[in-house]
């Protein structure tokens, strides 16, 4: 009988001439994944072939951020540890060649990777979803620290191959853009359901010249001229997110959006003619397209010009099929953060779609007008002013549903940023709570705890089950179960300072508390909160060397985007600290800083099993869900934070007694922001005033680059752009420090702190992106499960 070992041989042997025992890690990786793609290779194109005769549903996303695929593909495939024994035998071990892999890294945080939990969580619950989105050459950055600052280089994720994909040649499509027209080719990764034969398709659009190169330049020896034009082409999926703080990032950035869209309505409407001939009035009866936040709205537009100027449709009828067909989903509270665009950048590149944006637009302020608004409310709400095309509200009217990702998130939108649209269409909004996927966050990361749930339960339909996890309840005064929980925790946080210890150079303490903070860096998630508080416990030590303390390892993992100059003064701020604290004899290991280089999925795997403590330290009303938090919360982490996001629901589920919850709510923010003086908390509070000053008084050196500057101006003085301190860092600095003096107290009872971990862990199951995609398929795309 032909082993998965006798597979990976041939591979090795056709791909590098090689014989398993010369192969690298890297080689080996390589032949077992294609050897997973042969035998799928059926099941995948069944469940294609099943799907195309049912409605199916699109998800639309400028970021996918998978992470690695091997071992999650295993485990879905229930072949993990027999393929991990196979190569035992042969003295490989599957780890080592699991960490062979490149993160697919491409996506930018919690959007990109709630997208990925999305696409795993479809294919296990049978439902025909698909992804389309840009394969980038190169992924946001390879992140790393230069005296504390951080720094950049290209993420070449591709530069071994990928395995996992298929180029689909044929079924290319030309996008044409006023300036040139490219080649969109797909990619096609399989998604791969657990424990199921469904899989679903992601399929990522790499841009090519329609020439690869100008011969007659070429000849005429201008060989930078000759391939100028491949050079502009390939750009579009060069890099994800390039930056754009100048024009021609700004027009890149447009030119990726609407490449991918394009390519992919061209593609649905093509298969659908196929299917059911040109009767598109049953185009949103087969298809439903959900835009993942603002970046593929241009999707609206780029629908109707299709039906309109190559299927010969009405304006009417098209605007109404692509109402139906669209819905988006909302994942900003953030004015700044709801995506605008210049009109003279619409004009220049997309100019029919700029046409059809202005005629939406007019339409709409006739309805307005004809529903008694008055001429302030309908500017107001103006899908284009100002010289400005306003997404979120062309998305909000040209679709037929709008979601929020957590409640209170969601009763936000509809009470202040988005109060208008609310009373203008309040059946269209909704919530669906975002959740994240069992399987890669606990099954493949935390691979101990989950044999001890699945010990407990009896069996793994926790696994497509995850609301079972409420009957671990009965084993809460149970102090074996307890003392288990415990021992595996230890063991997680003993393999995470093993992993730091090689990567880092840094040694970490895995009797202290590991207190974690990974998120991408942003003013409004208050790592700087976080960095104060550290100082906070340092200048307590150095005033009272004996204090009595549990110890504390913070760590921090988070990427700024390149362009951020206040966020990479945080970055740097708490490279200082750490150098600072970590250097000192007086606090003797008893409080360690570590910022973590290159945060990322792989890396997220080893942090969140290894958390004693979850921060969530948004401002209250600021992040829309998170799910980093639910991630720890899996993992059996009590959470530090505001009743912010999700954090709300993941009190009410798990107990506000297994929780810490500090600071001001979404109300008193509200009521105080107009009359809030930080200035007067600083001159009246002695040590926070201290902690503020190490930004400007020498404490620590930010190389004459103006950051700590910059940072202390933001706390203290009104800009033209923000008010003082307008993340309520120092309103919230006191109750932070005491919800932190009682982690302290409550931990050294370690049987009342496993309790606590314990019903995090009972109180997860809402938050799997299994029920969620479940909601999204009955309430709003309308499609049901097929069994392949």
């Amino acid at each position: 009988m032909k082993t998965y070992t006798d597979e990976i041989k041939g591979f090795l042997k056709s791909e590098y001439g090689k014989a398993l025992e010369d192969a690298s890690k890297q080689e080996i990786y390589y032949a077992l994944s294609k050897t997973i793609m042969s035998n799928i290779a059926d099941q995948w194109n069944n469940t294609k072939e099943q799907y195309g005769k049912e409605k199916q549903a699109f998800y639309l996303s400028a970021e996918f951020l998978m992470g690695r695929a091997l071992g999650n593909n295993l485990m879905n495939l229930n072949l993990y540890h027999e393929i991990q024994d196979e190569l035992k035998t042969l003295g490989i071990d599957l780890n080592a060649i699991e960490d062979s892999e490149e993160d697919a890294g491409l996506g930018n945080g919690g959007l990109g990777r709630l997208a990925a939990c999305f696409l795993d969580s479809a294919a296990t619950m049978n439902l025909p979803l698909n992804g389309y989105g840009i394969r980038y050459d190169f992924g946001m950055f390879k992140q790393y620290f230069e005296n504390g600052f951080q720094k950049e280089m290209a993420d070449h994720w591709l530069k071994y191959g990928d395995p996992w994909s298929i180029r689909r040649e044929d079924e290319a499509v030309i996008v044409r853009f006023a300036d040139c027209d490219v080649r969109a080719i797909p990619y096609d990764t399989p998604i791969i359901g657990y424990g199921t034969n469904n899989i679903n398709t992601l399929r990522l659009w790499k841009s090519e010249p329609v020439e690869p190169f100008d011969f007659d330049l070429f000849n005429a020896q201008e060989y930078d001229k000759s391939v100028a034009l491949k050079n502009r082409a390939e750009d579009i999926s060069r890099v994800l997110y390039p930056n754009d703080s100048e024009n021609d990032g700004k027009i890149l950035r447009l030119k990726q959006q609407y490449f991918f869209v394009s390519a992919s309505l061209q593609e649905l409407v093509r298969k659908f003619k196929k299917e059911h001939g040109k009767h598109f009035e049953k185009f949103p009866d087969y298809l439903a397209i959900q835009l993942n936040d603002t970046h593929p709205v241009v999707a609206i537009p780029e629908l109707i010009r299709i039906l309109v100027d190559e299927e010969h449709i009405s304006f009417k009828k098209a605007w109404g099929i692509a109402q139906k067909t669209f819905s988006y989903t909302n994942h900003t509270i953030l004015q700044e953060a709801l995506e605008k665009w210049w009109v003279g950048f619409y004009r220049e590149l997309l100019p029919r779609i700029y046409e059809i944006i202005e005629k939406i637009d007019k339409h709409f302020v006739v309805e307005l007008k004809e529903l008694g608004y008055d001429k302030t409310k309908i500017h107001d709400m103006r899908i284009i002013k100002d010289n400005m095309v306003h997404m979120a509200f062309l998305a909000i009217h040209g679709t037929n549903a709008t979601n929020g990702v957590a409640a209170l998130h969601t009763e936000i939108l509809k009470e202040q940023e988005l109060k208008d649209w609310y009373e203008l269409y309040p059946d269209r909004f909704q919530n669906k709570t975002n959740g994240i996927t069992q399987r890669r966050w606990l099954m493949l990361a935390n691979q101990e705890l989950s044999s001890f749930i699945t010990e407990l339960l009896g069996d793994e339909s926790w696994g497509k089950d995850l609301s079972q996890l409420k009957k671990l309840e009965a084993f809460i005064n149970d102090d074996v179960v307890l003392d288990r929980f415990l021992a595996i925790k230890k063991t997680k946080k003993e393999q995470l300072a093993e992993y730091v210890k090689s990567v880092e150079g840094v040694e970490l303490n895995p009797n202290s508390i590991f207190d974690i903070q990974i998120k991408r860096l942003h003013e409004y998630k208050r790592q700087l909160l976080n960095a104060f508080q550290i100082l906070n416990l340092y200048f307590d030590i150095k005033e009272n060397p004996q204090k009595d303390i549990v110890p504390k390892t913070f760590i921090f993992g988070a990427k700024s985007a390149p362009g951020y100059f206040r966020a990479k003064g945080i970055i740097k701020f708490i490279n200082e600290i750490a150098k600072l604290v970590n250097d000192d004899k007086d606090v003797d290991g008893r409080i360690k800083v570590l910022f973590v280089t290159n945060y990322r999925v792989s890396y997220a795997e080893k942090l969140f099993p290894a958390a004693d403590l979850s921060e969530q330290i948004s401002t209250a009303g600021k992040e829309a869900s998170g799910t980093g938090n639910m991630k720890f919360m899996l993992n059996g982490t009590p959470t530090i934070g505001t009743l912010d996001g999700a954090n709300v629901e993941i009190v009410e589920e798990a107990g506000l007694e297994n929780n810490y919850i500090f600071g001001a709510e979404v109300e008193e923010l509200e009521a105080i922001k107009e009359s809030y003086d930080p200035v007067a908390i600083y001159k009246s509070h002695p040590r926070l005033k201290k902690i503020i000053d190490t930004l400007i008084d020498g404490t620590f050196d930010d190389e004459e680059t103006g950051m700590f500057k910059e940072l202390y101006d933001a706390l203290l003085k009104d800009a033209s752009w923000h008010k003082a301190d307008n993340y309520f860092i120092l309103k919230d600095f006191d109750s932070y420090v005491h919800a932190q003096s009682r982690v302290d107290q409550d931990y050294r009872d370690q049987k009342e702190w496993a309790k606590k971990c314990w019903m995090n862990i009972c109180g997860a199951g809402k938050f799997s992106s299994d029920r969620t995609i479940v909601e999204y398929a009955k309430d709003i795309w309308n499609i049901k499960r097929i069994d392949v």
